[in-house]
């Protein structure tokens, strides 16, 4: 560890670590600060993406939807399969090894990269100092010329819902279950609430989801949602929106839930409840008193649109900063800002951020909701394409969902791309590269795509905009 640095950087989850490694490969020399502790007591790099959200959580979707697939999938296409069961602690297992390989993966590339790992805590002083407190509590200040902070996010806590070691659970919790309980809460039906209660539904729980909004998924577009929510209750997820929780009380090894409807107050009984009503930023110790850096109403650190904070060479992204709590959009901000100290130009394009919510069928999209076009009175055409109609889906099995595109009425540049369906997230792929180059539906339409694919259906929602789709009928405009 040296005392002065060209960047030091706050935190290595996904913004904080690329944000390091592409400082260290322009030429600066860079040192990333990270107090996570992993299971065994060990830091670990990757924050709570690669360690307690992302990562860990895919890896119990993957299973999950592989053992519901041998419960029920199978057969319809042929396959004879005896009794399956679960191996929750083999599972388990997996998913940390998973994890832990990701995680080594980071420090790797560290040292790779010559990017010094400081393991404790950073704690912003004025004029770019650093006060850097390892986990033995040795306090040493640290010099820099940019110092980035990325310290990412922790789950929202709720006064109803006080947490305990088993039995009320945030999303890290529920990740560690070590048997499939029998019935378990779910408060929030959100990104978070929707695949751990997939994830549990799927392994066997009867899964409650309590909603305090009217509308399912808000933010997604209006068919997707619905459609969308009419699969999840197929499944056997009991949604329940417009339900706002007031209470919940441990009675031995079950949760009693106290839930207000339009009707009134009700009850449930669990023997798990996940809280996962979001996601706060994460800024206890980060700042001192005069360091310059200022947060704005809701907590987040206040940045421009370049993430430079208010103080002078100081620059804050992923989590912590407005905008959405994705991953990739904070690696992306990390990449900006040290492209941007190196003395280079680029920018980040919010208006192509994806969203992905790893549910099976899964939900995708990028841009504007036809719901947002329509309340700012924006002219547009639609086109959709269902999966029930694309060859490659039928034939694995996997026909369920929809691509929907829009586009500007007037210049038929593509405006947001809403997908249901099998690998969704993959495929928005494909719009967000369309959209970066400000490509039109006709455009797309004219791109040529492999047969038979997936992404067929995004070819032909594409030339749906027009009326031009080739495997369904098309509607008429309206006159």
């Amino acid at each position: 560890m040296k005392d002065n640095y060209d960047v030091i950087v706050i935190g290595a989850g996904p913004a904080g670590y690329a944000a390091a490694i592409r400082c260290a490969q322009l030429g600066m020399e860079t040192a990333c600060i990270d107090k996570s502790l992993g299971t065994d007591g060990k830091p670990v790099l990757g924050g709570t993406c690669l360690n307690w959200g992302c990562i860990p959580s895919k890896a119990l979707l993957d299973a999950s939807h592989k053992f519901a697939e041998a419960q029920h999938g199978f057969a319809d296409i042929g396959i004879k399969v005896g009794k399956v069961a679960i191996d929750v602690p083999k599972m388990m297992e997996r998913k940390d090894k998973v994890v832990a390989g990701l995680t080594g993966g980071i420090k790797g590339l560290f040292k790779g990269n010559g990017v010094d790992a400081l393991y404790g805590s950073g704690k912003l002083l004025s004029g770019c100092e650093v006060e850097f407190t390892d986990h033995d509590g040795k306090v040493t200040k640290l010099q820099a010329e940019h110092v980035i902070l990325a310290p990412g996010s922790v789950p929202v806590e709720i006064p109803p819902t006080p947490l305990t070691d088993d039995l009320i659970v945030d999303s890290t919790g529920a990740l560690e279950f070590s048997s499939v309980p029998k019935r378990v809460g779910v408060i929030g039906a959100g990104v978070i609430g929707l695949e751990l209660g997939s994830v549990w539904n799927r392994l066997g729980s009867e899964v409650v989801i309590l909603e305090a909004l009217d509308e399912f998924l808000p933010m997604a577009d209006e068919r997707i949602a619905r459609d969308a929510l009419k699969s999840m209750e197929k499944q056997g997820l009991d949604i329940r929106l417009g339900t706002r929780v007031t209470a919940a009380e441990v009675s031995g090894k079950t949760v009693n839930v106290t839930y207000q409807t339009k009707d009134g107050d009700e009850s449930l009984t669990v023997d798990k409840l996940i809280v996962a009503v979001g996601r706060r930023p994460f800024t206890e110790g980060l700042l001192a008193p005069d360091s310059g850096v200022n947060l704005d109403e809701r907590g987040y650190l206040y940045v421009n649109d370049l993430c430079a904070t208010d103080a002078s060479n100081v620059y804050a992204v992923g989590d912590v900063v407005r905008g959405p709590m994705l991953a990739h959009k904070g690696t992306e901000e990390g990449v900006m800002v040290a492209e941007r100290i190196a003395g280079h130009k680029p920018l980040v394009n919010y208006d192509c951020v994806p969203s992905v919510i790893y549910t099976h069928p899964e939900i995708a999209w990028v841009g504007k909701t036809e719901q947002e076009l329509k309340s700012s009175n924006d002219a547009y055409k639609v086109g959709a394409f269902p999966f029930a109609a694309n060859g490659r889906a039928l034939a694995g099995n996997e026909a369920e969902g929809s691509v929907k595109i829009i586009a500007d009425a007037e210049t038929d540049r593509i405006l947001g791309v809403h997908v249901f369906g099998p690998q969704a997230s993959e495929m928005v792929a494909q719009a967000v590269i369309a959209m970066e180059f400000d490509a039109s539906a006709e455009d797309l339409g004219l791109t040529m795509f492999a047969h038979p694919t997936l992404s067929e259906a995004v070819h032909e929602a594409a030339l749906g905009v027009a009326g031009h789709a080739i495997h369904m009928v098309n509607r008429k405009p309206k006159k």
